[in-house]
């Protein structure tokens, strides 16, 4: 691993450290905070454990389950039993949760869509050429994540 790689990683990092911030505080007058939206997001994939919303989430098991718990209650999503191992119980979407969800994302999208207006072309054009790099950087890191 070269110099530039350590800086490019840093500068990445930095830059991807103030995005989720910019981004988690633009939490319009929705009806879900950007946590909540964010566990639907996850579950809106694949059914996943609570342990695995906690560990994707950055936050402690208890902390998932408590949003769980109020998501179930609104009806957004469900536990149900894991096909492959009955002892284990997973959080899956709703018909109601995908409805919610896709509102929420609604929202939010136009708000991210109103900033990329500030940007000329050139800029957009380079956010738009940049999104398939990043997306092969998360696979990577998903792999490096999952391997321990």
């Amino acid at each position: 691993m070269n110099e530039s790689q350590l800086e490019l990683a840093r500068r990445y990092r930095d830059i991807l450290r103030q995005a989720v911030f910019l981004v988690r505080s633009m939490d319009p007058e929705g009806d879900l905070s950007i946590a909540h939206l964010s566990t639907l997001n996850m579950v809106a994939e694949e059914p996943l454990r609570v342990g695995a919303i906690a560990r994707n989430s950055g936050i402690r098991v208890p902390s998932a389950t408590e949003q769980v718990i109020k998501l179930e209650t609104a009806g957004l999503v469900e536990r149900v039993a894991d096909p492959d191992d009955a002892r284990v119980v997973l959080v899956r979407l709703t018909e109601q949760g995908q409805a919610m969800r896709a509102k929420e994302n609604k929202h939010r999208n136009a708000a991210m869509a109103r900033a990329l207006e500030t940007l000329n072309e050139g800029e957009r054009d380079a956010i738009s050429v940049a999104i398939p790099a990043i997306a092969k950087l998360n696979e990577a890191l998903a792999k490096q994540s999952a391997a321990g």
